[in-house]
């Protein structure tokens, strides 16, 4: 990889360490905005939840204007419009108190989630886009990845140093992150769009569209749901131990955002080891996803089965959790973004990242309402990681490097 395709990578990493400090930032600050606005842990979930909700229904229309018009031309409106929305949040947390203030912040995460949905979800197709080798892809991909992971890391210990000087921080420091990327984005991406700009109907477009799923719907709609899986257990447990670090514990502060990051930091490990190590391998790719998804479902049937009031060991387990998910991510972005063809790339990862965002959208609220109810909590993680083992195993099915493309 020369020096130019090394900034380019560095720029479009940029993004989903941006995107990700924008929502998983929040995570610790979710108690404390509870006691700061007089909000249930329901209604705080919903901080998280709303961006990735609206996420959900954007991303798709994001793909389809990134193929058609280009990445660079969808990405960095989208960052502004995120900007915008963290500074609407802050705003609202800054001059208002109450429910008025929640409502503020609230619309912001709804601006901010349009912003995304245009954001980190295109990075996928771009780094196709960037590369010829399939090898190329897959490493660029698990850097991605991994940079996405490391945004998750260093986002709790940031977001509870920020929230220590100010509470509402986190939320107005958002707009000066997304500046960063958008000119990393303008001045340092240079990505061939000579396809992209291409005119097709919007009717050629969906026909296009439901002939690849209705050819290849077997293992987009298994690593659809497994990517969706994903999310929910990650931040499904994250909110649990951001809630119980607190409650249970009465760890705060910067000791708090440690902890958070330690699953975390296994899912950023783990998901650069992953994209060295498979390479251009499908079949390995497979593998490493069933294997990682095992991994999480013992995981969370331990948690479930012995009581975790020992934090030490309740850390381990998650860290193993999170070994799990690294290791599947970037086999699944990897699968996803060299079995289609560039002209529909983005519209077909979106719908992949759309299923990544229902996990976290859905991951907090659902915890929030199992609190207290530990063995259920896990028993199910430990369900639904399970299901998506078997969709790795049974629904994914590589037979060689340029299989999934062809069949």
């Amino acid at each position: 990889m020369n020096h130019t395709k090394k900034l380019e990578l560095a720029a479009v990493a940029s993004i989903p360490i941006i995107m990700t400090l924008a929502n998983s930032m929040l995570i610790p600050l979710l108690p404390i905005m509870e006691k700061k606005l007089g909000i249930s842990s329901v209604q705080s979930s919903l901080i998280i939840t709303v961006y990735a909700a609206i996420a959900i229904i954007c991303i798709p229309i994001a793909g389809y204007l990134s193929d058609r018009f280009g990445r660079k031309k969808i990405i960095i409106p989208s960052l502004i419009l995120a900007a915008i929305g963290g500074g609407i949040s802050g705003s609202g947390a800054w001059l208002m108190d109450g429910m008025a203030a929640y409502w503020v912040i609230l619309a912001g995460r709804f601006v901010q989630g349009i912003g995304a949905a245009g954001a980190f979800p295109i990075v996928i197709p771009l780094v196709g886009d960037m590369f010829q080798s399939e090898e190329e892809v897959t490493s660029g991909l698990g850097i991605v990845e991994t940079s996405n992971t490391f945004g998750k890391v260093l986002s709790p210990i940031l977001g509870s140093a920020l929230a220590l000087l100010v509470w509402f921080l986190p939320f107005l420091i958002i707009p000066f992150f997304c500046l960063i990327s958008i000119l990393a984005v303008a001045f340092l991406i240079k990505v061939p769009g000579s396809k992209q700009g291409e005119k097709v109907t919007l009717k050629a477009f969906i026909s296009s569209i439901k002939q690849i799923l209705q050819q290849k719907g077997r293992w987009l709609y298994a690593i659809f749901g497994i990517g969706g899986i994903g999310m929910y257990i990650l931040f499904g447990f994250l909110f649990y131990l951001s809630t119980i670090l607190e409650e249970q514990y009465h760890i705060e502060g910067i000791r708090k955002g440690l902890l958070l990051a330690v699953p975390l930091t296994a899912v950023c490990l783990f998901s650069y080891v992953t994209g060295k190590l498979v390479g251009e391998n499908k079949q390995r790719m497979k593998w490493f996803t069933f294997i990682g998804l095992i991994i999480v479902t013992a995981a969370m049937l331990v948690c479930g089965w012995i009581p975790t009031k020992g934090l030490l060991l309740l850390l381990s387990l998650l860290f193993a959790a999170g070994l799990g998910i690294g290791a599947a991510l970037p086999c699944l972005d990897a699968l996803i973004t060299e079995g289609i063809d560039k002209k529909q790339r983005g519209t077909i990862t979106s719908l992949y990242s759309s299923m990544r965002f229902i996990g976290v959208a859905a991951g907090p609220p659902v915890t929030s309402l199992l609190l207290g109810k530990e063995p259920l909590l896990f028993y199910t993680f430990a369900a639904i990681a399970g299901v998506g083992g078997l969709c790795a195993l049974l629904a994914i099915k590589p037979k060689s490097s340029s299989s999934l493309k062809s069949n």
